[in-house]
């Protein structure tokens, strides 16, 4: 690791861009700018759980919104090749999450925990809902028993995953944190208070009117467009998959530091 402990913010900016967490990520243009088309043309498979309708139609506009909230190359003659995450608006929505993560804490609110993209940030969640408990927060715990296409909804280290195979799995569908939602209505419990995520599961939370916060890689565009909308309530862009998923830790940390949270 290039740092370790809470690093300050200066720190930060430089360990995201060293390890490409922003900064020159490796998603490449031709990527972001296909994923934004699709959106743009109404695959849903690019929504993430939102309801878009019609509004998000000209891939110029979802371009306009990366290139604010995640720092995406502003050029739409800039078709192949790198592209950029801000590292200063990382940190920014990294910040934006603790004040909602603070008054979590203050409140005493339930808090559920999910991820689409276990290889990379299973842990970032875990640790997030180990402090959470910890202040006194009540880590939602699903109901059993809840399948969607795609596999099995589980928990995994107070996380929310979709198990497929006996293995974790990658999934963009809004459907787990539906199947999760709809059998708390039904048995009559509360819904969560606040929902951290990623992928489908923080986008069909904001749907279904749940706080929800979360993480977005700069191929993701749905997330950004739901925060822009007012959806969602913060999105921190960021490669979402690293060479190591130890490189999340000093963020994870800053994150943490900055709710007021004490880390393991």
């Amino acid at each position: 690791m290039p740092i370790s402990g809470t690093p300050s913010r200066s720190e930060l900016i430089q360990h995201l861009t060293a390890t490409r967490i922003a900064g020159e990520v490796a998603t490449p243009r031709e990527n972001n700018l296909s994923h934004y088309r699709k959106l743009a043309n109404g695959d849903r498979h690019y929504w993430l759980g939102l309801e878009l309708g019609d509004r998000w139609s000209d891939e110029q506009d979802v371009l306009a919104v990366m290139a604010e909230r995640a720092g995406v190359n502003d050029d739409p003659g800039h078709r192949y090749g790198q592209d950029t995450i801000d590292p200063e608006l990382t940190v920014a929505a990294l910040e934006r999450m603790a004040g909602r993560l603070r008054k979590a804490a203050d409140s005493r609110q339930r808090v559920l925990l999910a991820t689409g993209h276990p290889g990379g940030l299973l842990d970032v969640h875990r640790a997030t809902a180990a402090a959470l408990r910890a202040a006194g927060c009540e880590i939602v715990v699903i109901p059993d028993g809840l399948t969607t296409d795609e596999g099995y909804v589980m928990q995994f280290a107070d996380v929310a995953v979709l198990e497929h195979g006996a293995t974790l799995w990658h999934t963009h569908s809004g459907e787990p944190m539906k199947a999760i939602l709809t059998a708390l209505e039904r048995e009559g419990r509360p819904l969560p208070d606040l929902v951290v995520a990623d992928h489908g599961w923080a986008g069909y939370a904001g749907q279904h009117g749940v706080d929800s916060v979360g993480y977005a890689d700069c191929n993701d565009p749905a997330l950004f467009i739901a925060e822009s909308e007012g959806t969602v309530q913060v999105v921190v862009p960021l490669d979402d998959h690293v060479v190591s998923p130890r490189y999340y830790d000093p963020m994870t940390a800053y994150l943490l530091a900055e709710a007021g949270l004490d880390a393991e």
